[in-house]
């Protein structure tokens, strides 16, 4: 019985070992499967809606929350000016004066071009104030009457019933409560 020398074979051996692969109708299916998934993920990631909708409504609730914890600190009252085309912080209800304004903790508000457009004083931006504007797409709904409202020295908010505040964006909604008690916001 004659040996076959085989250069591929590792030293030694004396058959060819068989190396499996995959066939052609498996390669052909996962590139579409993943052609599929690709065209479903990249629609999803440039619908920009969904995201912008949580961001600002985490942006809002945040700015409120801020407010009440700068009530607190300084021990006297700090408004919340809720219009549906932004979020701001003073210490006064009307806003008038760069003194009455209440700075941004990070040292500025996000610069988007909403915020410039809806955070301005005597037609000038004011970089580093506690305002926020709301992007365009995003309606808010719920805010207070008056669309003022303030926080007291003990963190208690100045409106009778909790205000519920809603963002929509495309098909997202995304809410949020304000206790009127207490001023706790979920």
């Amino acid at each position: 019985m004659a040996r076959h020398f085989d250069p591929r074979c590792p030293a030694g051996a004396t058959t060819r070992t068989l190396v499996a692969g995959f066939t052609m109708v498996e390669l052909v299916t996962v590139i579409v499967v993943i052609g599929i998934l690709g065209a479903i993920g990249t629609a999803r990631f440039f619908d920009n809606d969904t995201f912008t909708g949580r961001a600002y409504s985490d942006q809002a609730k945040s700015v409120i929350r801020y407010a009440q914890k700068l009530a607190i600190a300084q021990n006297r009252l700090v408004f919340v000016r809720a219009t549906p085309a932004s979020f701001a912080v003073c210490f006064t209800p009307n806003c008038a004066s760069t003194a009455e304004l209440a700075f941004a903790p990070g040292g500025g508000n996000s610069g988007s071009a909403a915020t410039r457009a809806a955070c301005t004083l005597n037609n000038n931006y004011v970089a580093n104030w506690l305002c926020e504007g709301t992007p365009a797409g995003v309606v808010v709904t719920g805010v207070a009457p008056g669309n003022v409202f303030s926080f007291d020295r003990m963190g208690r908010p100045s409106f009778a019933a909790p205000l519920t505040l809603t963002f929509t964006s495309g098909a997202s909604v995304y809410q949020f409560k304000v206790e009127n008690e207490t001023g706790y916001v979920h």
